[in-house]
Formats: C-alpha cells, sequence, structure tokens
C-alpha cells in the first residue's frame, strides 16, 4: 500500500514538475548551451544508444504535446477550388478538417505538366503578417511546383483564414501538430503524389513545425528547417513551447535533438549570422552530423549558412532549399527561376469567400477550440 501511495504521488508531483519546467525562447545562455550540448553529446556514442535516445524524445514530445492518440492517414475531405494557371504551375485553395469543427487553410500549388507520381512538400510559414501571402512564402512553392513538385502551405492557427481561435492560446502547439499530420494526410493522398518522396520546410515557427513533424511522422523523407535549430533558444511562441515537450520525467532535451530524431534520413539546417542559428556551424551541426555518424550517413546532413544574412526565408535560403530538395527528391533545378513565380493578390489566395464559407459546424473562440483539445491525449 505505501508503495502505491508513493507512485501516486511521484505521478502528480512529476506532472507539476514537468508543468513547471518548459523551456521558452533563450532558455540557455550560449555559453551554457556549449556545456549543455556538452552533456548530451556524453549520453550516446553509437547507433543503438541513439536510437533509444531518440524513442524517448519522440515519446516525450506525443505525451508532452497530447497527441499520443492522433495517428496517421486519416481519410481526408477536402474542397479544392478557385484554380488559377500560371507560368508553369497553378495555384488552388483548399480546406479540410483536422478536427470536428476545425479547419485547416492553405493553398496548394502544382506543376502544369506532370506525368505519373511527383514528388510534394509541406510547407508550414512562420509568424508575421499574412504570411501564407508574403512573397517569400508564395515564390518559393511556386518555385518549387515549377521544378516538379505539389507543394501544400497551411496557415498556423489564428493567421490569415485561420481565425476560429486565437494564435497564442496555451494548447497551440498540440494543435499545430494536428494539423500539420493532417496537412500531411491531405497532401498524401493526392493522387498524383509520390508518398516516398515528401518533404517539409518552413521558416522560424514553420521550422519549428518542420522539425517536430519530420521527428514524429515516418511520411517525412526529407526535412529543410530553416532558420531555426538551435540548442539554446526554444521558440518565443506558445506554438512552439508552450507545452512541456522538451522536460519530461525521464530526460530533458532540445530543438537539437528533436530535429535530429531525423537521422539518417537527408535534412538541410540553413541558418544565419543574426539570429540564434548563427553557432549553427560550430555547435549545432557538428553535433547533429556525428548522430548521422552513427548510422554511417554523416553526408546526408548538411548545413548551409550565411553569416551576412538575418532571419527570414529569403531569396538565397530559398536557394539553398532548391539544391537540396532537387537532389533529394528528383525535381528539375532549371526551373528553379523565382522571377517566373508570380506574386499574386490575398483576394485570390483567400480561402473563406462568400462562395465557400467556412462550414456552419466550424468550432468559434478560444474556449469552444480548447474545449475540444481537452479531450484528446
Amino acid at each position: 500500500m505505501k508503495k502505491l501511495i508513493f507512485m501516486i504521488l511521484f505521478c502528480i508531483m512529476g506532472g507539476a514538475f514537468v508543468q513547471a519546467q518548459l523551456r521558452q525562447g533563450a532558455f540557455f545562455t550560449p555559453e551554457q548551451s556549449k556545456v549543455e550540448i556538452e552533456h548530451l553529446a556524453s549520453l550516446y556514442s553509437s547507433k543503438s544508444d541513439w536510437q533509444k535516445r531518440a524513442k524517448a524524445i519522440r515519446k516525450g514530445i506525443k505525451e508532452g504535446a497530447e497527441v499520443t492518440s492522433i495517428k496517421p492517414n486519416q481519410k481526408i475531405k477536402a474542397t479544392i477550388h478557385s484554380k488559377k494557371s500560371l507560368d508553369g504551375y497553378t495555384v488552388e485553395n483548399v480546406f479540410f478538417e483536422s478536427l470536428p469543427g476545425i479547419y485547416v487553410s492553405g493553398n496548394l500549388y502544382k506543376p502544369t505538366k506532370f506525368s505519373g507520381k511527383i514528388p510534394a512538400v509541406l510547407a508550414p510559414h512562420g509568424h508575421g503578417k499574412d504570411p501564407r501571402f508574403g512573397e517569400a512564402t508564395q515564390k518559393r512553392c511556386a518555385t518549387m511546383a515549377r521544378m516538379g513538385a505539389v507543394v501544400f502551405t497551411y496557415d498556423m492557427i489564428g493567421y490569415t483564414d485561420m481565425q476560429q481561435c486565437d494564435h497564442k492560446i496555451a494548447p497551440a502547439l498540440k494543435l499545430q501538430i494536428i494539423n500539420s499530420i493532417r496537412a500531411l494526410d491531405f497532401l498524401s493522398q493526392l493522387p498524383e503524389v509520390d508518398k516516398n518522396k515528401i518533404a517539409v520546410s518552413g521558416e522560424s515557427g514553420g521550422g519549428t513545425q518542420t522539425f517536430v513533424l519530420a521527428a514524429l511522422d515516418n511520411r517525412v523523407a526529407v526535412s529543410v528547417p530553416v532558420v531555426m535549430v538551435s540548442n539554446y533558444f526554444f521558440g518565443g511562441c506558445t506554438c512552439e513551447s508552450g507545452m512541456p515537450i522538451h522536460v519530461r520525467p525521464d530526460h530533458a532535451t532540445t530543438n537539437v535533438e528533436i530535429a535530429a530524431c531525423f537521422a539518417p534520413k537527408p535534412m538541410l539546417l540553413v541558418s544565419d549570422g543574426d539570429d540564434w542559428t548563427k553557432f549553427t556551424p560550430d555547435l549545432e551541426f557538428p553535433h547533429i552530423q556525428r548522430i548521422y555518424s552513427f548510422f554511417d550517413a554523416k553526408d546526408k546532413v548538411k548545413n548551409v549558412h550565411l553569416p551576412l544574412e538575418k532571419h527570414d526565408y529569403g531569396p538565397s535560403k530559398r536557394k539553398a532549399a532548391y539544391d537540396f530538395l532537387a537532389k533529394n527528391l528528383g525535381l528539375d533545378i532549371s526551373m528553379a527561376d523565382e522571377l517566373k513565380s508570380q506574386v499574386l493578390a490575398r483576394e485570390e489566395l483567400t480561402v473563406f469567400k462568400n462562395e465557400y464559407p467556412l462550414p456552419a459546424n466550424a468550432l468559434k473562440g478560444n474556449d469552444a477550440i480548447i474545449s475540444l483539445l481537452k479531450t484528446i491525449k
């Protein structure tokens, strides 16, 4: 009986401890980060060591984000409308349910001409004003489509067309993981998509979505997180670090280890000299490369560092992504001409319109969304 009481108290206190131990923002100083990464490196020296560690990290993400019950390959019934034909690609507007009454909204880009099954890219975006409509998002999606990929870019919660709740609700990370898995369901179920050649690439907060999804979902074949993988910075928003995915009862981890869970599949880290990725070439990248070496796959992970650039998904960063995706997905790099990728007005990319309204069953307001999410573990 005493042992049972102890175990119950341990579980209760452990849960409280985890909730209190969120790693958010610049949790470490750069100096502390170096000490931390040395400690992490001491935990594994072989493939089997790392596989055990990665298994615990994935389990910790699922439990911390309360998505253990969310399984891939749910049948998606999407509404696709307002097709626009441009120079070598098309763009359509899309929405579908990720959970009852919660709708994912986005744009679907496809090459104009293709045959058979072709690769696909899931394109989450970062924080900013209407980023799905922005030049950087439109140009990368359009250019990747012209290169021969089906590309789907979708809204963060509380952004653009997804106005059913605020962005910074407490379980934002949970809902965005669910939306990302369902977006991958949608993309992989398109008849023209080669399910074995699906990549994910996003910047900043979209970079967090990229490496978290890549760690959790085996369907991701190539990962390109841009300006986000850092050992001391854990994301400055609740959608990235607002739930206890980094500190669990049996371990504490960083975003570097989460990104490394993708080993040994191809991954490109894009970093710059003006944000928390400025140490990537000397700290984060070597650590991840060492983990890849356990699989004899050191050449599968790359880093393109742009020391004079800032925090964005600008032209140089997009070019690095195009090159890497072309190599690893078999895309046509000769078609990576952004001058032929048109920037459309927001009205053309808006998903919910008079003729395509938000469905009547849609939940509205933070309380309604949070109440639904509480029923999911």
